[in-house]
């Protein structure tokens, strides 16, 4: 796989990067992401994947734009309004990157279509913020044996997790909490989206390139106010309905 002059230039930083380098930007352009959700999370990570080069982008969301988006939401405008996401987010990456495939997928990922949805892509960003389809997300993950890149939010802090067979998300979350908050009735501070969904793109390009040593079997937890960040480990369970051994 070759480079034009434009993408030499372009991912100059990468390639003189020990960790990355050529090999490395080939895997970036040769890799197909699905991001589900272009909220608070996947809208940051959909930019810094398209800015590093991924070589095709599946983005997942049957929302349109609302004026209370652009307070985190970074990859929208203010003439983005009312806009279906993932056309106004096709428009904007394309722009940012043309050496970047875009697939518009305005849908809304379920257990009945989650299968095909993600349907030939290496890898999954998920930044969605309801259980069920985060658990939808994990499960095709699980059963294609693709890696999954998870994000999430509260008010102050965020977490980022990586999954890639056991343990998987439903191990950390077996069901929905039944008093989870949302970002509509809690709020949540708009610089924090930026921070969990570059962390978010930081686990998918460590992944794809093979840099480092990914978030695999670990969540990241970030606090915001107090300006700290812990990882602590994910046990599989042994009776995980997605994971577990037959």
């Amino acid at each position: 796989m070759t480079f034009s002059d434009d993408e030499i230039e372009r991912y100059a930083r990468h390639l003189v990067l020990a960790e990355i380098g050529g090999p490395g930007q080939q895997r970036l352009k040769a890799a197909r992401v699905a991001i589900v959700g272009l909220g608070g999370v996947g809208s940051p990570a959909a930019l810094y994947l398209a800015a590093a080069g991924v070589g095709a982008l599946r983005l997942i969301d049957d929302d349109a734009v609302a004026l209370s988006n652009l307070q985190r939401q970074i990859l929208f405008t203010s003439d983005d309004l009312d806009r279906c996401k993932v056309q106004a987010a096709a428009d904007r990456l394309d722009a940012l990157n043309p050496h970047v495939e875009i697939e518009d997928a305005p849908e809304r990922l379920t257990a009945d279509n989650a299968a095909w949805l993600l349907e030939g892509c290496d890898l999954v960003l998920d930044g969605t913020d309801d259980f069920a389809t985060r658990f939808a997300v994990s499960d095709a993950c699980v059963a294609a044996g693709k890696p999954l890149v998870s994000g999430a939010l509260g008010r102050w802090s965020g977490q980022v997790g990586v999954f890639s067979g056991r343990p998987c998300y439903r191990c950390l979350v077996p069901e929905a909490p039944p008093d989870a908050e949302t970002c509509a009735r809690v709020g949540v501070v708009g610089a924090l989206a930026g921070v969990v969904g570059a962390m978010a793109a930081l686990e998918a390009i460590k992944l794809i390139t093979g840099a480092g040593e990914p978030l695999a079997g670990r969540l990241l937890l970030y606090d915001g106010l107090a300006g700290t960040a812990r990882t602590v480990r994910v046990a599989a369970d042994p009776t995980c309905p997605a994971c577990a051994p037959a």
